[in-house]
């Protein structure tokens, strides 16, 4: 398939859906975390994204793999927030496993397109 946009990369059409997954169950947290959790992990989830398409539009390996690298800090970010939620039953286990499960899936497919782009 050639990738013409962004929109193309599986890896950022995977993020998009992660983003609304986290949208929908953040609605639910505690009204007290608006400031606090929940404005957190809805940030970070959204970084992911936005880092991928600075990333996408670069024309250097090295600002690329850039952009790529803080998508990844972000997405661990964003997998380190949905604990804390799970841990303060914010959210119930098996949703905490599902998000969480789409995020790892997330950074292994960043790790790859950043090899990709250093291997070639």
């Amino acid at each position: 398939m050639l990738i013409r946009s962004y929109k193309d990369l599986i890896v950022w059409q995977k993020g998009h859906l992660l983003i609304l997954d986290i949208y929908r169950v953040t609605q639910n947290f505690p009204k007290e975390e608006l400031y606090g959790l929940t404005s957190q992990i809805r940030r970070a989830v959204i970084s992911v994204t936005s880092n991928i398409v600075e990333g996408f539009v670069r024309h250097s390996k090295k600002e690329k793999i850039q952009f790529y690298f803080i998508a990844l800090g972000s997405a661990t970010e964003v997998e380190s927030q949905l604990l804390i939620a799970k841990d303060l039953k914010f959210m119930k286990v098996e949703i905490y496993y599902e998000l969480s499960s789409k995020v790892i899936e997330i950074v292994k497919m960043l790790n790859k397109l950043i090899k990709s782009i250093s291997n070639s």
